[in-house]
């Protein structure tokens, strides 16, 4: 349901009542309290309502917020209002806790990893779990670890999905759409087990109204393993192999390319019992799926001719460059970002998801760059043993000298992740942003004081107020020449006249004494004595956009602030502001550096840079040192690097 983004409307704060109501629906709904005997004590009776209190603000937390959507749902794209509950526990970061559809509540799974035991817990093997997370169904043959499977999965209740391999962490939330908890046997059955409505990975998941990135999944839930436990299901969950799997069709991918845009159930139209459909396209989307595994080997191999493809790269495209144009040292971050990540062969989101350095036998960057420096590719040393820097590398070892470019993808994969962009590794990330491609001008304007608008008049300005550097020039060399006030022996020097002695010059200081002792000037020093008495002004224009269209403000031009900073001790951020003037949406400008610098980056409102009842002024925060990345994204914008400001906060500070 939330594999596209849907329009979310302003959140407003829940009232205290009507959050009380919410939570002892749901209370209700998902038969979370047993009904109490009617002879308590009062001392019962008070940890009965404390308990009760505890579990309504676990539910829902005092700082709920409630906003409206809009998405499309199934293949007829029908149109779905609902509504999301934004709430936080304990200091976490804010997240969507809740949904409702059509009157009926679901919860997150960021609610159920907070909440242990509040709905039945189905799993399947990790291969199934990775085509939910694409939008699939779960297919009663992928059920894994059963039977018996937990009896409150009857047909319409709302249940959670986890990985056989990570048991105890809920992944996707579903509705049932079968008795799954009377099926005595999954092999060989067909259909449909849970209609898929929300996972990790989708755009309810990732919603962060400080636009922060998601959430990491957890390893291990101990309140749910206890469930398990309890349940005595955690020995029946058990691993499936690939053959398995495969045979399983554990899940359904949508029966037609409308329905996947749509992100919808695959109850399509003209579907069979067995989830196939007229179309065939099912078969189609599951051999894309269904991706050759690598082997940690072959993984490995994988990473190294990434990384020797990008040295390679930097080698052929820039051969005259001082380090063929990479700057060291290189940080860990910038040797995924600009020297492996561009370059791995990942055309679909399974194999982006398989392609991760945690899945190598050197599970970190660190031991990565340690293990290049070994084979004597790279020279890199141990900072403050927190992290390896790249000091050099070898652009002449035979691994570069004998390596052969492989295709790779030309386009952002369907994971969302900059891969395989090879030499054009920001230029062709398509980011729907109208500002990539923008021209953009930056006019400076003068306007005359008060003190000076007798020059103007008499020089013929008649009504302009904004004049251009060259059109005051021109128009004291009207002046000038009306007057004659050139010197007969010096055609540089203008003679004085009262209008120019008593409106240009003050005689406050050295100059201006020596001036009107002398009583001529050259030209040239008389023009650039106006302009610096004149009041600046400002217009940029955007696609050769009419100036007199154009309202100018007051001041300088304003610049693009590109700044370095460390947080957290010893890692690097680089912020940038002042991106409104040059017509710059900061979001879309942080999901193509997200992508094309493989960090998480972050929209926030720049603090005490708007003035009350003027717009707000944000800026974009992207982890690691990626200036030459953001002034690349600013020139596809039409920022030019002279409007840009570089500030390095990070010299001079103790590593």
């Amino acid at each position: 349901m939330f594999k596209k983004k849907p329009t979310i409307k302003p959140a407003a704060p829940l009232r205290s009542s009507d959050r009380r109501k919410l939570a002892d629906q749901i209370i209700q709904d998902y038969r979370l309290k047993q009904p109490e005997p009617a002879d308590l004590t009062p001392e019962q009776k008070a940890e009965a309502t404390a308990a009760h209190t505890s579990l309504r603000n676990a539910l829902l937390p005092d700082n709920l917020q409630a906003a409206k959507f809009t998405t499309t749902h199934g293949p007829e794209l029908k149109k779905l209002n609902g509504t999301v509950y934004i709430g936080s526990h304990d200091g976490e970061e804010t997240r969507i806790l809740w949904f409702q559809v059509e009157g009926r509540m679901y919860p997150s799974v960021y609610t159920l990893w907070k909440n242990p035991g509040m709905v039945p817990l189905l799993h399947t093997p990790e291969i199934v779990i990775k085509k939910l997370q694409g939008g699939a169904d779960l297919m009663t043959p992928g059920l894994a670890g059963g039977p018996p499977f937990p009896p409150g999965a009857t047909k319409g209740a709302v249940t959670a999905i986890a990985s056989t391999s990570k048991p105890s962490v809920p992944v996707a939330v579903g509705v049932c759409a079968i008795h799954v908890s009377a099926l005595e046997q999954v092999q060989g059955q067909k259909g449909h087990a849970v209609e898929n409505m929300h996972w990790c990975g989708d755009e309810l998941w990732s919603y962060s109204p400080n636009e922060r990135p998601s959430r990491q999944v957890p390893e291990e839930i101990e309140g749910w393993a206890k469930v398990l436990e309890s349940s005595g299901l955690a020995e029946q969950v058990g691993e499936m192999s690939v053959e398995d799997e495969e045979d399983a069709g554990g899940v359904l991918l949508n029966g037609s390319n409308k329905s996947s845009a749509a992100d919808g159930p695959t109850n399509a139209p003209g579907a069979t019992p067995d989830g196939s459909t007229e179309s065939g396209t099912k078969a189609e989307a599951l051999d894309r799926a269904d991706a050759p595994q690598l082997n940690q080997k072959e993984l490995d191999n994988t990473f190294r001719q990434a990384f020797i493809y990008g040295i390679y790269h930097y080698k052929t495209t820039q051969p005259d460059a001082p380090s063929h144009g990479l700057v060291f040292p290189l940080s860990q971050s910038s040797v995924m970002s600009t020297l492996i990540q561009p370059f791995l062969p990942a055309f679909t989101p399974e194999q982006s998801q398989q392609m991760q350095i945690k899945n190598t036998s050197w599970k970190n960057v660190k031991k990565f760059i340690k293990t290049m420096d070994k084979d004597k590719i790279i020279k890199s040393k141990e900072k403050d043993r927190h992290e390896t820097v790249v000091l050099d590398v070898d652009f002449d070892d035979q691994a570069i000298l004998d390596f052969k470019p492989y295709r790779l993808p030309k386009k952002e994969t369907m994971g969302g992740t900059a891969l395989g962009r090879g030499e054009k590794a920001t230029d062709s990330i398509d980011t729907g942003d109208d500002s990539v491609g923008q021209r953009l001008q930056v006019l400076s304007y003068y306007r005359p004081t008060s003190k000076l608008q007798p020059l103007f008049e008499a020089g013929q300005a008649g009504n302009k107020q904004l004049f251009t550097p060259p059109e005051v020039r021109e128009l004291i060399n009207t002046y000038i020449e009306q007057e004659s006030l050139l010197s007969p022996t010096n055609k540089r020097l203008v003679k004085l006249d009262p209008l120019l002695g008593n409106t240009v010059f003050d005689g406050s200081g050295a100059l201006d004494k020596e001036v009107l002792a002398k009583g001529t000037v050259p030209r040239d020093a008389l023009i650039d004595r106006v302009l610096s008495a004149m009041n600046k002004s400002y217009a940029i224009l955007r696609n050769n956009a009419d100036p007199s269209t154009i309202k100018a403000k007051s001041g300088a031009p304003p610049k693009v602030h590109i700044t370095l900073e460390t947080r957290s001790g010893n890692k690097t951020v680089t912020k940038i502001s002042g991106l409104e003037a040059y017509y710059i949406s900061p979001r879309p400008l942080a999901d193509e550096l997200r992508k094309a610098c493989a960090g998480s980056t972050s929209v926030e409102p720049l603090a005490g840079a708007a003035k009350k009842n003027e717009r707000e002024v944000m800026e974009v925060m992207i982890q690691g040192p990626q200036k030459d990345a953001v002034v690349k994204a600013l020139e596809r914008r039409g920022v030019s690097a002279r409007w840009v400001e570089f500030l390095d906060k990070t010299k001079g500070k103790k590593k």
